[in-house]
């Protein structure tokens, strides 16, 4: 092995040095090199964006991730993962696995009974509750948590390592200072020849030089945290609208599934012949208004489209609506979506409130009032 004892020896030497020095200013023993004001502000602004942004990160990831364990377990698949650079599988929510576990319950209970009928009901709506919550989770990994990691694994580790160079250059400055200070005082008292002093001074020309150097370098880095910021801030944006799209997306499931299980309870205390069932939440589970009379609730599937009936009934006023989110129509009688388009919407006598009928064009069917802002 070639190992170059010299120059191990003279890193030891300046790291020795480099300690003294560090010690003595520490003791109030030396003088010390301030840095300019406007460097100094960068470098505490920037020690905020850390600490902040490592906190934003922390707790965002015990929001999406409240289990501390299934949080930690979360992470070293994705480490492992990243480092295979292969893609993450979908992992399925808590509430994907209570649905399903209803699903299951239901199957054993039985379908037909009136319990086990419920139980299909809610579980279908909380898979889909998690599907929404997967897809939240999903967006804000990609647009939120992996750039505010970036920063903190790449950005911070570059500008930490610039002051770290920048802190050695000021001590071996003050370093030099400190000799030159003695060389004089000795060459005043005829101790020591001119020669050294003029050494001294030679050192302390290039220490000044490579400090000023590293001083640019860290200050165009530290600069860069503005950028840092806007970029963040887009990203913030991002994770907001991603929350809005799941919470919108939670509260029109919610609205749906109250409607069903009103249903349910309505089927349950009137009397039948037959065992009561409450609606398939797949075939109906968008269908407002109760059944037509004389017809069993098991049967709303065959029924005509809520649309087609709808449009017998009498307009009671037409308004423009900007959409505000996309929305996937679940059956024939909704109108699919895309945000920010315009559509004109109306309601009908004794239509659900939380709904409208929106027309664009050729196209007519109903849509959630959730998903819209009304326009003068």
């Amino acid at each position: 092995m070639d190992f170059n004892v010299k120059k191990l020896a003279c890193g030891a030497g300046v790291f020795f040095t480099r300690a003294v020095q560090f010690t003595e200013e520490k003791l109030g023993q030396a003088e010390k090199t301030e840095l300019d004001p406007h460097l100094e502000n960068l470098i505490t602004r920037a020690d905020s964006t850390k600490n902040w942004t490592e906190k934003i990160l922390r707790q965002t990831e015990v929001l999406l991730q409240p289990n501390p364990i299934d949080h930690t377990g979360a992470r070293i698949e994705e480490f492992i993962y990243d480092k295979l650079d292969k893609k993450l599988p979908s992992r399925t929510t808590n509430t994907e696995l209570l649905g399903q576990y209803m699903l299951e319950a239901a199957n054993e209970f039985g379908p037909g009974t009136p319990y086990g009928s419920t139980l299909i009901t809610v579980g279908e709506y909380q898979k889909r509750l998690g599907g929404a919550e997967r897809d939240l989770l999903q967006a804000s990994a990609v647009g939120f948590l992996t750039p505010l990691r970036n920063f903190l694994e790449g950005d911070w580790r570059t500008i930490s390592k610039e002051r770290r160079l920048l802190e050695n250059r000021r001590l071996d400055l003050d370093i030099c200072k400190a000799r030159l200070k003695k060389a004089k005082l000795a060459e005043a008292k005829a101790a020591l020849l001119s020669e050294e002093a003029d050494k001294a001074e030679h050192e302390l020309r290039v220490a000044q030089a490579e400090f000023d150097r590293q001083a640019e370098v860290t200050k165009l880095l530290l600069e860069g945290i503005g950028s840092t910021h806007l970029n963040h801030l887009r990203c913030l944006q991002d994770f907001a609208e991603a929350q809005a799209t799941y919470y919108a997306q939670c509260h029109h499931h919610m609205q749906d599934l109250q409607r069903e299980l009103s249903r349910c309870a309505n089927s349950i205390s009137t009397p039948h012949s037959a065992p009561v069932v409450c609606p398939d939440p797949v075939s109906s589970a968008f269908l407002s208004g109760p059944p037509s009379p004389g017809a069993s609730v098991s049967s709303l599937s065959s029924q005509r489209p809520l649309a087609m009936e709808q449009t017998q009934l009498p307009v009671t006023g037409t308004r423009k609506a900007k959409v505000l989110y996309d929305y996937e129509g679940h059956d024939g009688t909704e109108l699919s979506l895309l945000a920010d388009e315009l559509i004109t919407v109306h309601t009908v006598p004794g239509m659900d409130p939380d709904w409208l009928i929106g027309e664009r064009g050729n196209q007519k069917g109903k849509v959630p009032v959730t998903y819209l802002e009304l326009l003068s």
